[in-house]
């Protein structure tokens, strides 16, 4: 269901999946850091904000 839902976007579904993608990595890191104790080392928080700048990038960038 989840796969499915992102496919009824208006916006282009590439573009979803990749705000959905870039939103869901760094919410895991934050979730296994409140709740399971888990803290993130420096790789996990660069990768996070990786993924959050590729999704920016996919999101926002200028289009003709």
């Amino acid at each position: 269901m989840y796969g499915v839902v992102a496919t009824w976007q208006s916006a282009n579904f590439g573009r979803v999946c990749a705000a959905c993608g870039g939103i869901f990595i760094v919410m895991a890191i934050l979730w296994g850091w409140k709740v399971d104790g888990f803290v993130p080392d420096r790789y996990d928080i660069i990768g996070g904000l990786i993924a959050l700048l590729g999704m920016g990038i996919i999101m926002y960038a200028p289009r003709n």
